[in-house]
């Protein structure tokens, strides 16, 4: 008995390590964007994002099927294709994991973020500080601009930026870019689906569904389509000293980062579910004297 609930817990444990290989890569992209300009332009983050969802799918895929994402793994559950025993179990080593990996990147990048604030003129926790804190949680509109603009931060010009994307606008998107993302994943692994990419090739076109998904939405909302992926990094960013800048975040980051992606899962799951998937040809048994 003991030996079946230890083995409960070893998917458990492989969501932890893809997620932290997700954000390890994911977020490090952000803070060499932000912190060093080494990356240049967004296309280049959204290549690394994706590059890291194929690395963890193609790492614990077959030991956890690789959920890396709690809005994946509930839309999963709510559709039939997970077992709601193990959500729980799922989704805290996916917090846990992206929590770790941004514990390593500030060890790695401390000085640097604090190079940063001093450069833009701005203290840790306060009204500001989203310009470094966005390494790991996220903001609307992406602070990215404001970090990379030259001279001291503006308080007046943050409240003119902050006016381009109300917070309705900002959900929309996330319902929408983390509805796509599920839509294609539920398609591309779905063994009746005739047109999926063979060769285990589906982790790839995950991946490069991430990239553009980034592409299009993070000038908005930083493309979060993942509640770990946020709420780990911005706990450990609250306890880090953003503070309240994390934590709760001056603006809707509970709608916008943790119930839009919820939703838009669920809601692509469901599109493809009960909408194509009934549409797929019925699956026929090979006749064993056809000719292969």
């Amino acid at each position: 008995m003991a030996e079946q609930q230890n083995s409960r817990w070893v998917p458990s444990m492989a969501e932890e390590l893809g997620t932290f290989i997700l954000v390890f890569f994911g977020c490090g992209a952000v803070h060499v964007a932000v912190l060093t300009g080494a990356l240049v332009g967004l296309g280049q983050v959204a290549v690394v994002w994706g590059v890291a969802i194929m690395l963890a799918i193609y790492t614990i895929g077959g030991i956890s099927g690789a959920h890396i994402n709690p809005a994946i793994t509930l839309a999963l559950a709510t559709w039939g294709r997970f077992a709601w025993r193990d959500v729980a179990p799922y989704i805290a080593g996916q917090l846990i994991g992206a929590f770790l990996a941004a514990v390593v990147l500030y060890g790695l990048y401390a000085p640097m973020l604090a190079q940063k604030e001093k450069e833009k003129a701005v203290i840790r926790g306060l009204r500001g500080s989203e310009l470094t804190a966005m390494c790991y949680g996220e903001y609307f509109p992406n602070p990215g601009p404001l970090a990379s603009s030259a001279g001291f931060y503006s308080p007046a010009e943050h409240e003119r930026f902050d006016a381009l994307v109300p917070a309705a606008v900002a959900f929309f998107a996330e319902v929408v870019g983390t509805l796509i993302l599920a839509l294609v994943v539920f398609a591309l692994t779905d063994e009746r689906n005739s047109a999926a990419p063979a060769g285990r090739l589906a982790p790839v076109f995950i991946g490069l569904t991430v990239t553009v998904l980034i592409s299009v939405i993070a000038p908005l909302t930083q493309a979060c389509f993942n509640p770990a992926r946020d709420f780990g990094p911005r706990v450990f960013a609250y306890m880090a000293g953003w503070g309240p800048v994390a934590l709760p975040g001056p603006r809707d980051f509970f709608l916008v980062y943790i119930a839009a992606p919820i939703l838009g899962a669920i809601a692509g799951g469901g599109l493809y579910t009960r909408l194509l998937q009934p549409r797929l040809p019925a699956i026929t048994e090979k006749d064993p004297a056809a000719v292969l």
